[in-house]
Formats: C-alpha cells, sequence, structure tokens
C-alpha cells in the first residue's frame, strides 16, 4: 500500500523545518512546497531547499508570485524598513494575505497529488502579531477547503495541520532536536544576507535566540558580528 501524502509548506526557516520532521515522524510522504513571492532575501528559498534535500522529501516545488507587486509589508517593500526593535500590534513585517495565498495554492497541490493533509507552521508566539497565524483563522480556511474542492465536497478533504499551533519557541526547537532536526540548516532572519547570515536584531532573531535559550540548546545561527 501506498503511504499517506503531504504538502508541507516550508519557509526554510525553524518552524517549518520542525514541521516537515514531524509530518515525517507522522509517516507521511513528503512534498515540500515554497514560494518566491518577492521577498527580501533569496537566502530562506536556498535553505528550503537544502532542508528539503537533506530530509529526503519526495519532491520540492518552488512557485513563483509578486506579491511585491502589491507591496504593504517590510518583507516585499524595499522602501519599509525591517524593525529592529519591539512593536506594538500587528508589525510591518506582517504579509497582506500571504499565508491565505500560499494555503490555496499548497491546497491545489494536494487535491492533484491525492494528498490527505498540508502541514503549515503557525504557532502561539505569532498570535499577537499575525492575523493569519491564529487558530481561528486555520478554523475557517478548513471550512472554505472543505467546501471549495472536489475532495472536500466528496466527504475526503484535505486536512490543515498545525503540530505546533499552541507551543512555545523553546517547545518547538526541543521538538525538533528530538527528531533529529539540524538547526543550522535553516534561516529565519527577516533580513538575512545573500549567505545566510543573520541580523540578530529583528523579531524573528529574537524569537529564535530566546529560543535557544530557553530550550537550553545551543544556537547554531550565523549572527552578523
Amino acid at each position: 500500500m501506498s503511504k499517506k501524502r503531504a504538502v508541507i509548506l516550508v519557509s526554510g526557516g525553524l518552524d517549518s523545518t520542525t514541521v516537515l520532521a514531524i509530518a515525517l515522524a507522522n509517516g507521511y510522504e513528503c512534498y515540500t512546497l515554497s514560494f518566491d513571492y518577492g521577498q527580501r532575501h533569496r537566502a530562506e528559498l536556498e535553505a528550503a531547499e537544502r532542508v528539503s534535500n537533506a530530509m529526503n522529501v519526495q519532491e520540492h516545488k518552488v512557485v513563483s508570485l509578486d506579491l511585491g507587486t502589491i507591496g504593504g509589508s517590510a518583507l516585499t517593500d524595499s522602501n519599509i524598513d525591517v524593525p529592529e526593535e519591539e512593536t506594538d500590534g500587528i508589525p510591518v513585517t506582517y504579509v497582506p494575505a500571504r499565508n491565505t495565498v500560499f494555503l490555496s495554492i499548497a491546497l491545489g497541490w494536494a487535491e492533484v497529488l491525492g494528498a490527505e493533509a498540508i502541514f503549515i507552521g503557525v504557532n502561539a508566539v505569532d498570535y499577537s502579531g499575525y492575523p493569519d497565524c491564529r487558530p481561528d483563522y486555520i478554523r475557517a480556511y478548513q471550512t472554505m477547503a472543505n467546501l471549495a474542492t472536489k475532495v472536500g465536497v466528496e466527504g475526503q478533504g484535505v486536512s490543515i495541520e498545525t503540530p505546533l499551533i499552541d507551543l512555545t519557541k523553546a517547545q518547538i526547537i526541543q521538538a525538533g532536536v528530538d527528531l533529529g532536526v539540524d538547526y543550522s540548516l535553516t534561516v529565519s532572519c527577516y533580513q538575512a544576507s545573500e549567505d545566510g547570515v543573520a541580523c540578530g536584531k529583528c523579531d524573528s532573531c529574537r524569537l529564535r535566540k530566546q529560543g535557544f535559550i530557553e530550550a537550553g540548546v545551543q544556537d547554531p545561527t550565523r549572527y552578523q558580528a
């Protein structure tokens, strides 16, 4: 019998790499999906490919779409600076509708593959910042997916899996370490250099640094001097 299949959204970062490890550990045949969406650097795309190859996925696909054409985010508009201090409310690193767009393309590929699940690395740390990382959003998207797809209408819909949703960054790191994840392959920084060196100052770097400290795990990240 063939294995159950899953599409895994991978950014090359810490969270999505952990999610991939979890999906593999749960017996899924994994197909990884990344997006060249007009982000500030290509280091994360290279990390996503590196991670996918290292973890022996069935196929790694990169879809190109330019969210920079609508702008509105520090990650897609070079005229908006990436903040290096904590901010209140929804940060300027939020990319309008990004997870909705990404999940929709993943949903289409999952249907083509006959996959039964999509894994995405949203987690509790992002609740207060990104509206498309909340449990309410995922539940609403699941409802839409069941209504909008052939497999959903036929009663065999694609499940949106969020194994990190209730975990802290430290818990995510510990889960990955337990599964043998090599975090030196990953890039989380919002403004990493082209060769993947992290700034050490943006929100993503701060959360990553603190996560390793709280997990009691050595941080393998290359930070700028």
